[in-house]
């Protein structure tokens, strides 16, 4: 059961580095795109990050399935559920962002992409508050 904790933890720090920082990539890679009018080296980290991340978090959610099962589904573990759902929400709009991106539509403003990343921060405290203090 250790295995299964470690490698859930593993995956959720990979896929919450992704949440964080692509968003972020955004604003740098909408600028390099200003620059070069092109798809430059900014925009292939970015989506290689992406992409790779999503692998991650679908472990993540497997491997937390797992436990959620093992702990009988307490109600704390539907409280994270709903939560890592609205993460995953989150996710999904990056990587619609990120496709758009691709094809060098960029339609959202430096501010929204800050705000949008500080919102997942706030999302991943609630997780963390749930997990450590499990009160319900």
């Amino acid at each position: 059961m250790d295995w299964v904790k470690i490698i859930h933890l593993l995956c959720v720090m990979g896929w919450m580095t992704s949440i964080f920082a692509v968003p972020r990539a955004l604003i740098y890679w909408k600028r390099e795109w200003a620059r070069l009018g092109d798809f430059g080296p900014t925009g292939d980290l970015t989506f290689r990050l992406y992409r790779f991340s999503a692998g991650l978090g679908v472990i993540a959610v497997f491997t937390g399935l797992w436990l959620g099962w093992v702990w009988d589904f307490a109600p704390w573990v539907w409280v994270k559920l709903a939560l890592v759902t609205a993460l995953a929400g989150h996710y999904a709009m990056t990587g619609v962002m990120v496709a758009r991106a691709r094809r060098g539509e960029f339609r959202e403003s430096d501010k929204y992409l800050r705000i949008f990343n500080e919102i997942s921060v706030l999302g991943v405290i609630a997780v963390l508050w749930v997990v450590v203090v499990k009160p319900f």
